[in-house]
């Protein structure tokens, strides 16, 4: 079943499936940023300026993390001091460095999310057991 939103953004009206929306990234500023399905297209809700609009980012984030469903796979990852929400299941390529780094792309972003296996051990480790549960394969 689809998550159909209405937002307001830049005097501009979007009706969007947030079932679609593959990551979500909350600022240290308090702000949620999500990029729009199919585009490289940032969508920034600020809580003061758009209270409703906020809720309900955060009212689907509730909904979907942590959970297994509907072939999501929902993970928090905290990387440059911000916190990002990412369906694990819609990344297309992992990419491990000789120190032992995982670096992957936001589905329909350019940002690269770099995880340390000493900075970020957390993290880390979620992205390493979704490797293996989805693909089989495990880096060493």
């Amino acid at each position: 079943m689809a998550y159909w939103v209405k937002i307001l953004y830049e005097r501009k009206e979007y009706v969007v499936n947030f079932d679609h929306v593959n990551a979500f990234c909350y600022e240290n500023n308090g702000r949620v940023t999500f990029w729009l399905p199919d585009s490289a297209i940032p969508i920034v809700i600020n809580p003061q300026s758009n209270p409703e609009d906020y809720q309900k980012v955060l009212d689907y984030l509730e909904r979907v993390t942590g959970l297994e469903i509907e072939n999501a796979y929902w993970v928090k990852i905290i990387y440059e001091k911000n916190e990002y929400v990412i369906n694990l299941t819609c990344v297309s390529s992992f990419c491990q460095e000789s120190n032992g780094r995982i670096t992957f792309w936001l589905p329909d972003g350019t940002i690269p999310i770099v995880i340390n296996p000493v900075s970020n051990p957390d993290s880390y480790e979620k992205v390493l057991q979704f490797i293996q549960k989805e693909t089989g394969y495990s880096f060493s």
